[in-house]
Order: C-alpha cells, then structure tokens, then sequence
C-alpha cells in the first residue's frame, strides 16, 4: 500500500508515523508547501521510516496537481485547513483512490457526502470528519449504540487537557486557538427529542466524575464535535449532544469573556482612527497564555449511550484517556487525531473494514468494531462498561 499525505503539519506527521509503523506500507508521502515542515517532519519519522518516507513540494489548493501526484497511490489523506477538502476529494476520486480526511466543517462534509455516486462509479471510498472530535468520539458511539437494541440517549464528552493544569484558567492549547474560540461561541448541534436543535456554546454545563487521574472536572455544549451525526439520528434517538471537557472553572471564566464581548468580530474603535475586532486581541492572547511548549497533554473520551436491551433499560459507558508518547514526541492529540485518519485510510485500502465504494458520514462509513480493534493494536487504553438500568447500581465502599 502506497499513502499520500497532505499536510506535514502535527496531525500529518502523526499519521504518517502511524502509517510507517505497518510493514504493508511500502511508501507514505508527505507532502506540504512548507520546506520547514517537511524537513522537521523528515526528522521527526526517521525512526520508523526505512526509506519508505517521501518528502515532497506539493500545493493542496492545486488539484489538478494533486490528482497528477496521485497516480499509483492506495489513499489520499488530507490534513490541511478544511476549505480545501472538498476539491481534494473531488481530485482522489478523479484519480480513483481512497479520500480520508479530517472535517472541521459540517456544510463542506455534506458536499462531500454528495459524490457519493462518483465515488461509487470511481469504487473508491471518500471518508471525511476523521479526526477525534468529530471521528473517534462519533465511531466509539456507534459502537455502544450497536450494543443496544433501542437507542434513546447518546452524550458524547470529550476534551484536550493539560496534565498539570496551572491555575487559573486550568487550560493548554492543542489545536489552533481560532478553532478553539469557534468551538466556544458557534452554536452546537443536538437531539432533543428526536429535533434537530442549535444550541448556545458552553452552555448547559455539567458536572462529570471521570476516572483517574482527571477525577471531577464539567462539560459544557461544544460546536463542530457532533457533525452530520446528530441529522443521521433524527427521529430515531431521543437525546443527542456533544459536550467538551474542562477541569472546574474553566468554562464559567470563558463564558464572562463571552458575555463582555471578548469573541466578537465587530471592530471596535480603540483610539481614534484605531479599530480592531475583539476576537483578534482574544486568539492573541489565548495563543500566549494557553500556548504552553514542552508541557504534556491528554485527551479523554467519555462517552454514555442509553436505551433498551432485551426490553429492559440499559446503559453503556465508554471511557478513553490518552496520555501521549513522550519517548517519540508525540502528543495525546496528535495520537487521537491523526491516528484515526490513519487507520480509516488503512482499512479502505486493504479491505480490512470492508469499506463499500462511496461517500460516507462517519457514524455510517467507519466499521466500529474493526475501528476498535485498530485502536486496540495501538494502545489506546479504551474501556466500556455495561449495566441494567433497572438493579440499583452498588454503593461504593
């Protein structure tokens, strides 16, 4: 199997390096306009490469080049801003090759979800929203409503924490900080029931007990993190929502910023003749606060699905914490984004998922039990728990 990657950033070097880790892989190239990123990368997947890591000049906002440079390649992975995602997708299918790529916005996945007739005539699958949120938090769902017989809550937590959270605001960033404002003021979609609804970011914030070492922290509406699922399930789940998790404090102190005006992006007049958008002094100095170098990062995933097995009330609950590899400089984000975009694009490419020819959301296109078994191999520490709903559950000691 051959990859090509687009994107040398954090989450494309990361799923290069997980590419490289599989024997079957006889090349992954990673391609970006950058020198920089690519020489950085380059060093950064010497210990797995083997000479089966290509480093190559390649514009993504190209894709008439992009199709030409696909030629012999199993998949396409984008890893590049997400407004070029839909040409690119459209590029792999003209090129006949596998398209996985990691979302970031819902309007631009539906487009890409209507070639699903070219991608069926061109038998290759296109798989967008691959990623962590949504992607792997979307799949473990799927998974836990396939444990059911009927499915009425589906609440999906998840969040990229610092280690050591230092006071006051507990926070580090681990993706761009103009993403993390948008998950903050955008709208979050929901079920309630079974209604499509847009709910106020940070809002209906929760307290949530998650196992160690996080303990007690809260969650709050989150934009983006649902994507087309939430549409998918309408009318056949009751309850739906996608929450972000941060330890206690947090979401209070961003949601007074929010209130004072702090993510607007009307200019406003400073000084005389001075104008600036408050959101641009905000993604300022959240990039200098919460930009925290050298510092160790996790990600969990806490995810509760309810409804009926066997005609009784029944409750399934995911849990995943991810610590990162220090030893080989790889985040806890890097891992739980890039990762999952590898393992997609692997499955297509070599039947293991039995992937059908065509463009798919991912809580329909991604086989979760193979997913799983995927991440099992690579270590995430992912665990579930099933009860009745209807015995007492046990009193701890």
């Amino acid at each position: 199997m051959r990859f090509l990657i687009l994107g040398s950033g954090f989450q494309g070097r990361a799923c290069a390096y997980d590419m490289l880790r599989n024997p079957s892989v006889t090349e992954v190239a990673l391609c970006d306009m950058s020198e920089a990123n690519l020489a950085s990368a380059k060093k950064f997947l010497a210990k797995v490469s083997n000479g089966r890591a290509k480093f190559k000049r390649l514009d993504a906002g190209n894709p008439a080049a992009v199709k030409k440079a696909l030629k012999g390649y199993s998949a396409l992975v984008s890893c590049v801003p997400y407004f070029l995602n839909l040409p690119l997708a459209k590029a792999a299918i003209a090129a006949r090759v596998h398209y996985v790529d990691l979302g970031g916005n819902t309007e631009i996945v539906k487009k890409e979800i209507a070639l699903h007739p070219l991608a069926v005539k061109a038998g290759v699958s296109v798989l967008p929203d691959n990623g962590l949120g949504p992607g792997m938090i979307s799949t473990l769902a799927v998974h836990a409503m396939s444990m059911l017989d009927t499915v009425e809550e589906v609440l999906i937590r998840d969040g990229g924490l610092p280690q050591r959270p230092v006071a006051p605001m507990n926070y580090m960033l681990t993706f761009s900080e103009h993403g993390l404002i948008n998950e903050y003021v955008a709208p979050a979609t929901a079920l309630r029931n079974g209604r499509l609804v847009q709910l106020p970011g940070l809002s209906e914030t929760e307290i949530i007990d998650l196992p160690a070492p996080l303990g007690r922290c809260e969650a709050a509406h989150a934009a983006g993190g649902l994507s087309t699922m939430a549409e998918t399930y309408a009318g056949r789940v009751k309850t739906m929502d996608n929450k972000l998790i941060r330890y206690p404090g947090h979401v209070a102190v961003i949601n007074a910023m929010a209130a004072m005006g702090f993510f607007d992006d009307k200019a406003l007049e400073v000084r005389k003749g001075v104008k600036v958008a408050p959101r641009e002094i905000a993604a300022k100095l959240f990039r200098r606060h919460f930009h925290r170098p050298g510092d160790e990062d996790m990600v969990v995933i806490h995810n509760t699905v309810r409804g009926t097995k066997d005609g009784r009330p029944a409750e399934i609950v995911h849990n995943l914490i991810d610590l990162g590899d220090k030893a080989n400089g790889m985040t806890a984000m890097m891992r739980t984004t890039g990762w999952p975009a590898s393992i997609v694009a692997q499955m297509a490419a070599d039947g293991r998922g039995r992937i059908k020819p065509g463009a798919y959301p991912v809580e329909i296109g991604v086989p979760a039990e193979a997913f799983i078994d995927e991440a099992r191999k690579r270590g995430f520490n992912l665990t579930w728990k099933f009860r009745w709903l209807d015995v007492p559950a046990p009193i701890a000691a």
